[in-house]
């Protein structure tokens, strides 16, 4: 077992310290950090980068050759902590607690103080493991960009309580999923890849306190009554509806191929989606459709029929719904632009 004291907030200390207790490689570009494990520690990546604001984002895709425990001190910056599980798990408490909390796969997690405490991070031995770790500086100055913004979110949590520190485990949410995969699908550089990076790292932490707010009224109900086997079912279905859009996909053909009932597929679609099945489906043919439209010659009609559907003019009603045009004015606008080109 190994055991890693951070006593910073600041991203190049957080860096410098876990290069010193890992080895590996470090590499430093502008105000992002990459730290490549060798592999007497495991392998893997931990990256990490700072805003201006006060919010720092670190991830940490690893499998490592021995438990790790990371203990963060909380400083008088008091962060809040949000996490995010893509896979294995993590477990969390804090140093004067014996209660442990796991952050399983696809779950959030919200670890909010009032005090300088310490909260206690745990990686098990040989699992893989994506974490992705959004630290919000809660006491800034005044005059620091974000001041507004960090001070709101601390307030979310301990107004009007009297509870000394917080912990919040959400239920499972695949769409922070789709967006941690675009912030590492940036390809840009320079100001332009900050800029890209601050937007979904704020997209996310507004997820977050999103998903815990459902989460809340839903009476923190986590998984409804799908087992984690059953919403990693649903989860698999749902990609390949993603892939395969145009597929005649009915409620009862998903049910009998995916051995869940009718019921619990649509409460799978809500838990993870926020859709129905048969809206989620709909959702994905039009988003097909706006591809087609834009990148392939193919006329209004032969879309139509490529992405499943039998009629134009119900496709030309809910493309003109989600894109607030006719199909037709998008493409006619698609080739006035690639004649002025």
């Amino acid at each position: 077992m190994k055991t890693i004291y951070i006593r910073t907030t600041k991203i190049d200390q957080i860096f410098n310290k876990l290069s010193s207790s890992f080895g590996g490689n470090l590499e430093v570009l502008s105000n992002e950090f990459k730290l490549a494990l060798n592999d007497n520690v495991g392998k893997g990546i931990i990256n990490g980068i700072t805003f201006k604001n006060g919010i720092s984002y670190l991830e940490f895709d690893v499998t490592l050759n021995e438990t790790l425990i990371l203990s963060l001190y909380s400083t008088k910056r008091l962060p809040i902590y949000f996490a995010y599980c893509t896979k294995g798990s993590l477990a969390h408490r804090f140093g004067d607690s014996d209660q442990e909390h796991v952050l399983n796969k696809f779950q959030t997690g919200i670890l909010a103080s009032k005090r300088a405490e310490e909260s206690i991070l745990t990686f098990k031995k040989d699992e893989p493991t994506r974490i992705s770790l959004i630290v919000v500086n809660t006491m800034i100055s005044e005059n620091v960009e974000g001041f507004s913004l960090n001070q709101k979110l601390r307030n979310a949590f301990f107004e009007n309580d009297t509870k000394e520190s917080a912990v919040y485990i959400g239920s499972h949410n695949l769409k922070i999923s789709e967006k941690i995969k675009e912030l590492n699908a940036i390809k840009h550089t320079g100001i332009v890849r900050n800029l890209m990076m601050k937007g979904i790292v704020h997209l996310i932490l507004a997820m977050e306190v999103q998903q815990r707010a459902d989460d809340l009224n839903r009476l923190n109900n986590t998984t409804g009554s799908l087992t984690k086997k059953e919403l990693e079912t649903v989860k698999e279905f749902s990609e390949f509806i993603v892939n395969y859009p145009e597929n005649n996909f009915t409620l009862k053909f998903l049910s009998r191929k995916s051995g869940l009932s009718a019921n619990k597929l649509q409460e799978g679609f809500k838990i993870l989606h926020n859709r129905t099945v048969r809206d989620f489906i709909i959702n994905e043919r039009m988003k097909k459709s706006e591809e087609l439209i834009r990148t392939t010659d193919l006329n209004i009609s032969e879309i139509v029929y490529s992405i499943g559907f039998t009629s134009r003019s119900y496709f030309s009603k809910i493309f003109k719904q989600k894109y607030n045009c006719s199909p037709k004015f998008y493409k006619d606008s698609q080739n006035s632009l690639a004649a002025t080109a």
